[in-house]
């Protein structure tokens, strides 16, 4: 089992790579290998509608998209983790979301998704939200916790104090390898659910 994490936040050593060390302590402990990707500062730049990944592999614009994008065909689990700005997900991640899930052109289906938000107070449950349609959309289960998966803190460490936060963190990493090592029994069993032809409609008609 491999687990591939994405830190959304811009601040290395914040809250939010402090929540993930939870999740990364369970899969430690359970003896699964993860990858943590930083966005850090890097400009990010969101998608061009060019067209360019229906006819080429990966995307035109070549920065780390191209490169996660085989990261993200080979793992077993997806960890996203956002900061919250403006109620939302970081938009340099929200960009390399957009661009990595459409152009990558992988078979996600059964692929284990968890998401997390990390705020100062606010917007938290928006963010979930927001990360968890990448998953939804791409027939991939979700790890669930005992709570929504937020955390609580601005300077960092002091989500340090958000005990309930860190231990959905380690609820939603014990769901997670559970829910992967079910998945790889079942695939060995039963194979994947059988796909139908996609049907594509608008509402003009």
């Amino acid at each position: 089992m491999h687990v591939l994490i994405l830190n959304g936040s811009p601040r290395k050593q914040g809250n939010s790579q402090r929540l993930l060390q939870e999740v990364t302590r369970v899969l430690d402990e359970a003896q699964v290998t993860w990858e943590c990707w930083h966005l850090g500062t890097k400009a990010v730049q969101g998608c061009l509608a060019c067209g360019y990944c229906h006819t080429h592999p990966g995307c035109a614009l070549q920065d780390d998209v191209n490169e996660l994008a085989p990261k993200l065909a080979a793992c077993d689990g997806l960890v996203i983790v956002s900061p919250v700005y403006y109620a939302s997900a970081n938009g340099s991640l929200v960009a390399l979301l957009d661009r990595l899930f459409y152009s990558a052109r992988c078979d996600l289906r059964m692929k284990v998704g968890a998401a997390f938000a990390v705020a100062r107070r606010g917007g938290t449950s928006a963010t979930f939200d927001q990360l968890n349609k990448y998953f939804t959309i791409n027939q991939m289960p979700i790890a669930s916790g005992r709570y929504w998966n937020n955390g609580f803190g601005r300077e960092p460490g002091q989500i340090e104090q958000d005990a309930e936060g860190l231990q959905n963190a380690r609820v939603v990493a014990r769901n997670m390898v559970f829910l992967m090592r079910s998945i790889a029994l079942g695939k060995q069993t039963y194979g994947l659910p059988d796909p139908e032809p996609v049907q594509m409609t608008h509402f003009i008609r």
